[in-house]
Parts: structure tokens; C-alpha cells; sequence
């Protein structure tokens, strides 16, 4: 019984600090992050059927592989059989891969296309790489570009939901349910912008302009890193997204378009207040 409660402690101490932060990375965690993006979630399912087919082909191959040892070894079979061609088994080991290929090859087709094709966009960012940093700028909204440095150790507020080697001094903020167009690009070697919950991991480079999409479906904040080596200081370059309420993104956007800092003081008041709220409501 003792087991079990210490289980379940531990249990429920984890699913605290998953719902405290819904998209920062937790000690020990294991398999994909949660999908809050539709492309995220067909990245899920598509992962999962590919799983499945491999647990299969491995438990046959791995049946196969005993039935032969265990039928066909020296002492159980003394006088092996000479036999160098079977038709039936060559066919079913020609079709069946074929048909496991097609099989994949669907869900992946239908993937990419989900990937590559931008719906309209509610709203257009701008994202730049750079040694070591990320610039951010909303055109269509009158917001220049700005920002975003990770925050030092030395000056990490937990109280105030930051989290060391991912928050950032000014993150971007968009609104839930909302169609975001991103375009990515460099301004000095490759980079890679990255957030695991929404399935984008698009890279940023020099004199190019890539563009991918995203539409988070559940507010919060979510983290990613760059995910290309791009120098010394390649690990220290994260990405810091807060998903908000139609609201408060029109706040943030009128205040952000003058005054940067006002900006992030009114998303940082927000998520204290959504923070107070969910501490409350345990």
C-alpha cells in the first residue's frame, strides 16, 4: 500500500509540473509532446502507425528467426533440405513489403501536404536567426522587429514561470486558434526554429525565406530551441512562444506596437494571473 501511494504521489507531482508549464520539456520524460497544432497531431498518429507496423515486422522476424533455429538446427534436422527456389515464398516476400510501403506511405503523403500547404493566414510573422538570438517582427500589425535573448541563469525568477535555458527576455505572443503564417530566415549561418508541440522545425537560412504554418489550439507556453548547430553559443538560443486569448493578443499587440517593453510587462501580468488561477484551483 505504502508502494502505491508513493507511486501515485509521484504520479500526480509529475502531471502537476506537465500542467504547470504545458509545453516545457519535463526530467525523465518519454515519447512525443503533447499536440496543441493540427500537423502536430498528424505527426502523432502518423508516428504511432508507423510504430505499430514496426512492432509487428519485428515480433515476425523475431518468430521467424526462433521457428528456424529451433526447427532447422543440426541436431533437429540432420539432413537439410536442398530446396533453392519456392515461388509462393518469393512472391509474399516481394508483395508484402510493397503493400507495407504503400500502407505508409498514405498517411506520410497526406502529411506533407498538410505540412506544405498554408491555409490563410490570420497573421504573418517574421522570424530571423542570428549568432546567438532570434529577431521577431509582425508587419502586418505594425510591430518592428525585436529580440529575444535567452534569459542567464544568474537571473532565472521561477516565481515567475521562467525556466533555465529556455525563457527568453521578449517572447512572441500569439492568439489561441488563430492561423500563424511563419516565415524564417538568417541573417549570418543556418539555424533551425523549433517548437516540439506544434510540430514545425523549419530551418532559418541566410539570403533564403522559407515559410511553414502553425495554429496552436490550446493556450500556454511552449519552448523550443534551435535544432542547428550554428556556433558556440547553439544551445543558448531558445525559443519561447505564449499562446493567449484573442483578447489579450489585441492588448499586447496595441501596447507592443509603441512601446516593446509594455508589451511583455502586460503578457507577464497575464500569465501571473493564469498561474495565481491554476495554483488556486488545486
Amino acid at each position: 500500500m505504502r508502494f502505491l501511494t508513493a507511486l501515485f504521489t509521484i504520479w500526480m507531482g509529475l502531471t502537476a509540473i506537465a500542467a504547470a508549464q504545458v509545453g516545457a520539456p519535463v526530467p525523465d520524460g518519454i515519447g512525443l509532446r503533447e499536440a496543441v497544432t493540427p500537423v502536430m497531431e498528424s505527426v502523432v498518429a502518423f508516428h504511432t502507425l508507423v510504430m505499430w507496423i514496426i512492432s509487428g515486422i519485428t515480433l515476425v522476424v523475431l518468430a521467424l528467426l526462433l521457428w528456424v533455429m529451433i526447427r532447422y538446427n543440426k541436431r533437429a534436422n540432420p539432413n537439410p533440405s536442398k530446396t533453392s527456389h519456392n515461388t509462393l515464398i518469393e512472391v509474399i516476400w516481394t508483395a508484402v513489403p510493397v503493400l507495407i510501403l504503400v500502407v505508409i506511405a498514405v498517411p506520410s503523403f497526406r502529411l506533407l501536404y498538410l505540412q506544405d500547404e498554408i491555409p490563410e493566414a490570420d497573421l504573418t510573422i517574421k522570424a530571423v536567426g542570428y549568432q546567438w538570438y532570434w529577431g521577431y517582427e509582425y508587419a502586418d500589425l505594425g510591430i518592428g522587429e525585436f529580440f529575444a535573448n535567452m534569459i542567464p541563469d544568474e537571473e532565472i525568477d521561477p516565481s515567475a514561470g521562467q525556466l533555465r535555458l529556455l525563457s527568453t527576455d521578449y517572447p512572441i505572443v500569439v492568439p489561441v486558434d488563430a492561423t500563424v503564417r511563419l516565415n524564417v530566415t538568417a541573417a549570418d549561418v543556418i539555424h533551425s526554429w523549433t517548437i516540439p508541440e506544434f510540430g514545425i522545425k523549419m530551418d532559418a537560412i541566410p539570403g533564403r525565406l522559407n515559410e511553414t504554418w502553425f495554429r496552436a489550439e490550446q493556450t500556454g507556453v511552449y519552448y523550443g530551441q534551435c535544432s542547428e548547430l550554428c556556433g558556440l553559443r547553439h544551445a543558448f538560443m531558445p525559443i519561447e512562444v505564449h499562446v493567449v486569448p484573442q483578447e489579450v493578443f489585441d492588448s499586447w499587440a496595441a501596447l507592443a506596437a509603441d512601446d516593446i517593453d509594455a508589451g511583455r510587462t502586460l503578457i507577464a501580468e497575464y500569465q501571473a494571473g493564469v498561474r495565481e488561477t491554476r495554483m488556486a484551483s488545486r
